[in-house]
């Protein structure tokens, strides 16, 4: 199961930094993770400063 964001991102780009495999991309109205491409590793999750990134 891939991390998700919710609407809680500020679009600081913290989580696109930390991602291994590239799958943080900035979207619309904040940062989306490519389902397919995430690992699961929770790099991204550790470094987000609102919490907006769920398992």
């Amino acid at each position: 199961m891939a991390y998700k964001i919710s609407d809680e991102c500020i679009s600081c780009g913290a989580c696109a930094s930390e991602c291994p495999v590239s799958a943080i991309s900035e979207g619309a109205s904040h940062y989306e993770i490519d389902a397919d491409a995430c690992l699961d590793c929770g790099a991204c999750a550790a470094t987000c400063p609102t919490g907006a990134i769920e398992a």
